[in-house]
């Protein structure tokens, strides 16, 4: 019976083009950039998918942070939205990546504005 390393010495047609980390050698997900899993959801952003529309109140990239907002140990980053639609919608926090089924309605705040 081969060794379970002799198995994995290949890459599979699906894991072709991505990077292996150097602690595991599994591959990085497909996302493997944080700001391309986020996309455009930076604070002040208003984006809508099937879900609702929602408002980015914060982004959060400590890992620590985030994995505690989102209660999953691999959480490298949270963003936390309200849903417009909602007149009671409460903020929480989202850790699903951008994909093309949402899609932004109002950019993000550029500056920082004073309230004074």
């Amino acid at each position: 019976m081969p060794s379970i390393a002799s198995m994995h010495t290949a890459a599979s047609p699906e894991h072709e083009g991505r990077k292996e980390t150097p602690a595991t050698g599994r591959p990085h997900p497909h996302y493997s950039d944080v700001a391309e899993q986020i996309g455009p959801r930076l604070p002040g952003a208003i984006y809508q998918n099937v879900d609702g529309r929602f408002e980015v109140l914060s982004l959060v990239t400590n890992p620590a942070d985030a994995a505690q907002l989102l209660r999953r140990d691999s959480a490298r980053w949270a963003v936390i939205v309200r849903d417009t639609l909602r007149p009671d919608g409460q903020p929480f926090a989202v850790g699903s990546v951008w994909t093309t089924s949402d899609y932004l309605i109002r950019p993000a705040r550029t500056a920082y504005t004073s309230a004074a």
